[in-house]
Protein backbone atom coordinates (compact mmCIF):
# COMPACT_ATOMS: atom_id res chain seq x y z
CA UNK A 1 0.00 0.00 0.00
CA UNK A 2 1.24 3.68 -0.89
CA UNK A 3 1.40 6.35 1.38
CA UNK A 4 0.26 9.70 -0.08
CA UNK A 5 0.17 13.36 1.40
CA UNK A 6 -2.71 15.33 0.17
CA UNK A 7 -2.35 19.04 1.15
CA UNK A 8 -5.74 21.46 0.66
CA UNK A 9 -7.73 18.09 1.36
CA UNK A 10 -11.29 19.71 2.27
CA UNK A 11 -11.28 22.07 -0.76
CA UNK A 12 -12.70 21.09 -3.77
CA UNK A 13 -10.52 19.31 -5.70
CA UNK A 14 -8.96 18.03 -2.49
CA UNK A 15 -12.32 16.21 -0.88
CA UNK A 16 -12.80 14.59 -4.30
CA UNK A 17 -8.96 13.06 -4.48
CA UNK A 18 -9.05 12.11 -1.07
CA UNK A 19 -12.21 9.75 -2.34
CA UNK A 20 -10.42 8.91 -5.34
CA UNK A 21 -6.70 7.47 -3.84
CA UNK A 22 -9.02 5.84 -1.01
CA UNK A 23 -11.10 3.86 -3.56
CA UNK A 24 -7.63 2.98 -4.73
CA UNK A 25 -6.17 1.50 -1.68
CA UNK A 26 -3.72 4.42 -0.90
CA UNK A 27 -2.93 5.11 2.35
CA UNK A 28 -3.97 8.85 2.50
CA UNK A 29 -2.38 11.54 4.86
CA UNK A 30 -4.45 14.33 4.53
CA UNK A 31 -4.10 18.42 5.44
CA UNK A 32 -6.35 20.72 6.01
CA UNK A 33 -7.86 23.57 8.43
CA UNK A 34 -10.84 21.93 8.63
CA UNK A 35 -12.37 18.34 7.18
CA UNK A 36 -16.03 19.88 6.90
CA UNK A 37 -16.01 18.11 3.39
CA UNK A 38 -13.97 14.75 4.41
CA UNK A 39 -16.96 13.01 6.53
CA UNK A 40 -17.06 10.20 3.77
CA UNK A 41 -13.50 9.52 4.91
CA UNK A 42 -13.55 9.24 8.94
CA UNK A 43 -13.99 6.00 9.30
CA UNK A 44 -11.59 4.49 6.79
CA UNK A 45 -8.49 3.63 8.73
CA UNK A 46 -6.49 4.52 5.79
CA UNK A 47 -7.48 7.61 6.38
CA UNK A 48 -5.87 10.71 8.86
CA UNK A 49 -6.40 14.33 9.11
CA UNK A 50 -4.08 16.31 10.20
CA UNK A 51 -4.82 20.51 10.70
CA UNK A 52 -1.75 22.11 10.29
CA UNK A 53 -0.44 25.70 8.94
CA UNK A 54 1.89 24.52 6.19
CA UNK A 55 3.50 28.11 5.61
CA UNK A 56 4.63 27.82 9.23
CA UNK A 57 7.90 26.04 8.24
CA UNK A 58 8.80 24.79 11.95
CA UNK A 59 4.79 22.95 12.26
CA UNK A 60 5.35 21.39 8.22
CA UNK A 61 8.95 20.06 9.13
CA UNK A 62 7.67 18.73 12.40
CA UNK A 63 4.51 17.04 10.61
CA UNK A 64 6.54 15.56 7.85
CA UNK A 65 9.61 14.20 9.93
CA UNK A 66 6.92 12.73 11.94
CA UNK A 67 5.35 10.78 9.30
CA UNK A 68 8.48 9.45 7.66
CA UNK A 69 9.16 7.95 11.05
CA UNK A 70 5.75 6.73 11.47
CA UNK A 71 5.17 5.10 8.12
CA UNK A 72 8.90 4.36 7.37
CA UNK A 73 8.07 5.32 3.60
CA UNK A 74 6.16 8.09 1.80
CA UNK A 75 5.19 7.02 -1.69
CA UNK A 76 3.67 10.63 -2.91
CA UNK A 77 2.34 13.59 -2.09
CA UNK A 78 0.10 16.35 -4.04
CA UNK A 79 0.31 19.84 -3.02
CA UNK A 80 -3.33 21.30 -3.44
CA UNK A 81 -3.40 23.81 -1.01
CA UNK A 82 -3.22 27.44 -2.43
CA UNK A 83 -5.16 30.30 -2.78
CA UNK A 84 -6.24 33.33 -5.30
CA UNK A 85 -6.14 36.98 -5.38
CA UNK A 86 -6.57 39.49 -8.56
CA UNK A 87 -4.67 42.12 -8.76
CA UNK A 88 -3.21 44.43 -10.99
CA UNK A 89 0.63 45.06 -11.17
CA UNK A 90 -0.59 48.73 -9.98
CA UNK A 91 -1.95 47.37 -6.90
CA UNK A 92 -0.33 44.31 -5.99
CA UNK A 93 1.69 45.35 -2.86
CA UNK A 94 4.80 43.39 -1.43
CA UNK A 95 2.34 42.12 1.13
CA UNK A 96 0.42 40.92 -1.56
CA UNK A 97 3.04 39.00 -3.00
CA UNK A 98 4.42 37.77 0.21
CA UNK A 99 0.61 36.32 1.13
CA UNK A 100 0.33 34.51 -2.02
CA UNK A 101 3.76 33.48 -1.98
CA UNK A 102 3.04 31.79 1.52
CA UNK A 103 -0.32 30.45 0.57
CA UNK A 104 1.07 28.84 -2.93
CA UNK A 105 4.82 27.88 -2.41
CA UNK A 106 5.97 27.99 1.00
CA UNK A 107 3.24 25.58 2.02
CA UNK A 108 4.34 23.21 -0.87
CA UNK A 109 8.15 24.14 -0.53
CA UNK A 110 8.38 23.54 3.30
CA UNK A 111 7.23 19.69 3.23
CA UNK A 112 9.08 18.75 0.14
CA UNK A 113 12.59 20.00 1.17
CA UNK A 114 12.63 17.18 3.04
CA UNK A 115 10.64 14.67 1.41
CA UNK A 116 12.41 15.08 -1.79
CA UNK A 117 15.37 13.53 0.24
CA UNK A 118 13.43 10.63 1.60
CA UNK A 119 12.15 9.75 -1.84
CA UNK A 120 15.40 10.29 -2.97
CA UNK A 121 16.88 7.69 -0.15
CA UNK A 122 14.18 5.25 -1.35
CA UNK A 123 14.79 5.23 -4.52
CA UNK A 124 11.26 6.30 -5.65
CA UNK A 125 8.71 8.94 -5.15
CA UNK A 126 5.70 11.40 -6.61
CA UNK A 127 5.60 15.02 -5.73
CA UNK A 128 3.01 16.95 -7.74
CA UNK A 129 2.26 20.58 -8.08
CA UNK A 130 -0.68 22.32 -9.20
CA UNK A 131 0.18 25.09 -11.67
CA UNK A 132 -1.75 27.47 -13.36
CA UNK A 133 -2.73 28.91 -16.80
CA UNK A 134 -1.66 32.49 -16.55
CA UNK A 135 1.44 31.72 -16.42
CA UNK A 136 1.62 30.55 -19.80
CA UNK A 137 -0.83 33.29 -20.89
CA UNK A 138 0.60 37.09 -19.99
CA UNK A 139 -1.97 38.50 -21.08
CA UNK A 140 -4.49 37.12 -18.06
CA UNK A 141 -1.47 36.91 -15.74
CA UNK A 142 -1.73 41.05 -15.80
CA UNK A 143 -4.64 40.54 -13.48
CA UNK A 144 -3.73 38.21 -11.14
CA UNK A 145 0.02 39.13 -10.43
CA UNK A 146 0.72 37.90 -7.11
CA UNK A 147 -1.15 34.77 -7.34
CA UNK A 148 0.97 34.42 -11.35
CA UNK A 149 4.60 34.85 -9.90
CA UNK A 150 3.52 32.39 -6.81
CA UNK A 151 2.80 29.77 -8.99
CA UNK A 152 5.67 30.03 -11.43
CA UNK A 153 7.73 29.69 -8.32
CA UNK A 154 6.23 26.20 -8.89
CA UNK A 155 7.35 25.18 -12.47
CA UNK A 156 10.96 26.41 -11.96
CA UNK A 157 11.02 24.28 -8.66
CA UNK A 158 9.47 21.55 -10.30
CA UNK A 159 12.41 21.71 -12.91
CA UNK A 160 15.19 22.20 -9.56
CA UNK A 161 14.06 19.29 -8.17
CA UNK A 162 13.96 16.85 -11.61
CA UNK A 163 17.46 18.00 -12.20
CA UNK A 164 18.76 17.03 -8.96
CA UNK A 165 16.46 13.56 -9.29
CA UNK A 166 18.04 13.08 -12.78
CA UNK A 167 18.11 8.99 -13.57
CA UNK A 168 16.37 8.25 -10.65
CA UNK A 169 12.79 7.02 -9.80
CA UNK A 170 11.84 10.52 -8.34
CA UNK A 171 9.85 13.13 -10.10
CA UNK A 172 8.30 16.48 -9.54
CA UNK A 173 5.20 16.99 -11.84
CA UNK A 174 2.94 20.29 -12.26
CA UNK A 175 -0.50 19.56 -13.30
CA UNK A 176 -2.15 23.06 -14.63
CA UNK A 177 -5.90 22.84 -15.21
CA UNK A 178 -7.83 25.54 -16.36
CA UNK A 179 -11.18 26.57 -14.68
CA UNK A 180 -12.20 23.91 -12.32
CA UNK A 181 -15.64 23.06 -12.67
CA UNK A 182 -17.07 23.97 -9.15
CA UNK A 183 -20.02 25.15 -7.67
CA UNK A 184 -18.15 28.42 -5.97
CA UNK A 185 -16.46 28.78 -9.96
CA UNK A 186 -19.95 28.46 -11.11
CA UNK A 187 -21.53 31.26 -8.57
CA UNK A 188 -18.96 33.66 -9.96
CA UNK A 189 -19.16 33.21 -13.89
CA UNK A 190 -22.68 31.90 -14.14
CA UNK A 191 -22.38 33.15 -17.94
CA UNK A 192 -19.53 30.80 -18.79
CA UNK A 193 -19.98 27.35 -20.78
CA UNK A 194 -19.72 24.93 -18.06
CA UNK A 195 -18.91 21.90 -20.34
CA UNK A 196 -15.34 23.28 -21.17
CA UNK A 197 -14.34 23.63 -17.43
CA UNK A 198 -12.46 20.63 -16.39
CA UNK A 199 -13.95 18.84 -13.64
CA UNK A 200 -12.34 17.86 -10.41
CA UNK A 201 -12.91 14.03 -10.65
CA UNK A 202 -10.88 14.31 -14.08
CA UNK A 203 -7.83 15.50 -12.08
CA UNK A 204 -8.19 13.22 -9.58
CA UNK A 205 -7.79 10.79 -11.95
CA UNK A 206 -4.73 12.51 -13.41
CA UNK A 207 -3.46 12.94 -10.07
CA UNK A 208 -3.80 9.10 -9.42
CA UNK A 209 -2.51 7.92 -12.65
CA UNK A 210 1.15 9.89 -11.68
CA UNK A 211 0.97 7.95 -8.50
CA UNK A 212 0.54 4.49 -9.26
CA UNK A 213 2.35 2.13 -11.26
CA UNK A 214 1.17 2.76 -14.57
CA UNK A 215 3.22 6.05 -14.04
CA UNK A 216 6.68 4.10 -13.24
CA UNK A 217 8.06 5.27 -16.61
CA UNK A 218 6.84 9.16 -16.42
CA UNK A 219 9.92 11.68 -15.98
CA UNK A 220 10.25 15.95 -15.79
CA UNK A 221 6.23 15.61 -16.59
CA UNK A 222 3.51 18.58 -17.37
CA UNK A 223 0.08 18.30 -17.58
CA UNK A 224 -1.97 20.71 -19.11
CA UNK A 225 -5.34 19.85 -18.30
CA UNK A 226 -7.46 21.98 -20.11
CA UNK A 227 -10.43 20.61 -21.57
CA UNK A 228 -12.14 23.15 -23.76
CA UNK A 229 -11.48 26.00 -21.53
Amino acid sequence: MKTIIITGANGNLGAVTVKKFLENDYRVIAVARSGSKLGFAKDNKNFELHQIDLADENAALLFIKEAISLYGSIEGALFLAGGFAMSSIADTTGTDLKKMFALNFETAYHISRILFQHMLQNGYGRLVFIGSKPVFQPEHAKRSVAYTLSKSLLFNFANILNAEAKGKNVTASVVVPSTIDTAPNRQSMPEADWSKWVKPEQIAGILEFICSDKGLSLREPLYKVYNDA
